[in-house]
This record gives structure tokens, sequence and C-alpha cells, in this order.
């Protein structure tokens, strides 16, 4: 079986979707962003402060080559990886790819309480998030589907999801 991509700006619920998918579908998911954390034994937050956003490019790079050479998998890439080329061949080679979307303000709301959003702490993080949205949205088109996470319950999306593998 083909392997799940979620990709999307941070807080369009790759990482819930993700999870749900995988029980539902009874495959493995993985996190690009788990698997950084987890070979850098600090956090993304922590990466970005102390060896900069290169390093942690370079790192998501190097998780996304490994996540995608894996089979039936539920892949959350983490909301920048699309900026590389390389990540999306990767993540197409051997997957249907999914990009999460939501309004900037639904992503604010989301995401507001989490202090470790280092691309948003800045003083007007919806200006933020809507600048960064234009800025990948042409990466965030070379998906095999949209789905709009905006007011939708996580079932909801889910069974959007299903439904379109249904037709793959």
């Amino acid at each position: 079986m083909k392997n799940i991509v979620l990709i999307g700006f941070m807080g369009t619920g790759k990482s819930v979707l993700g999870k749900r998918l995988a029980k539902l579908l009874k495959m493995p998911f993985i996190s690009t962003d788990d698997i950084i954390e987890q070979k850098e034994g600090r956090t993304i937050s922590e990466i970005f402060g102390s060896l900069g956003e290169q390093y942690f490019r370079d790192a998501e790079k190097e998780a996304v080559k490994g996540a995608s050479a894996m089979e039936g998998v539920v892949i959350a890439a983490g909301g920048g990886a699309v900026l590389n080329e390389e990540n999306i061949t990767n993540l197409k080679k051997n997957g249907v790819m999914f990009c999460l979307t939501a309004s900037a303000q639904d992503i604010y709301e989301r995401t507001k309480n989490y202090k470790h959003r280092p691309l948003l702490n800045v003083a007007d993080p919806v200006t933020r998030i809507k600048e960064l949205l234009a800025e990948r949205s042409m990466f965030y088109a070379k998906a095999n589907f949209q789905i709009d996470t905006t007011g939708k319950s996580v079932e909801e999306v889910t069974h959007e999801i299903i439904k379109w593998l249904k037709k793959v």
C-alpha cells in the first residue's frame, strides 16, 4: 500500500489526523518532526533557537528521506518540509499527498497556546501566518489533494481523506 502523506501549515491538523488515520487504517504513524527531535535529543524550538533554521531544514530533509523510504505508513511532514523540492519528490515517490489547509485565523486559534512554534513567536502572529501561507502556497499546491480543515472535526476530515483514497 502507498504511504499517506499529510502536508500543510502548522496547526492544520497533520499530526492529529495522521494518528487517527493510522489507527483507522491499521498503519504505522510517522511524524518527521518526531524523528528529528528523537535524533537530535531536543525540541524543534531548541534546534531553531540554537542551531538555526537551515540546520533544522537539513535535518528535516534526512527525516523525510527516511520516512519516504518506508511503505504503508501515514506520514505527517513538518509544515515547511515542502519548501525543499527534493522532499516533495521523495514524499510523492511512494505516497499520496494530501495538503491540509485552514484559514489564518483558525491556524492562530489552534496554535496560540503553544509557545514552541518558533515561526510564530512574533508581535502579530496572524499577519505572519498569512505571509507564510502566501510564501508556501505554490509548494502546498503540489499535493495530490487539498483538504480545508477549517471548522471541521477530525472525523469529518479523516473520512474525507479515506473517501479520496478509495478513488486513487
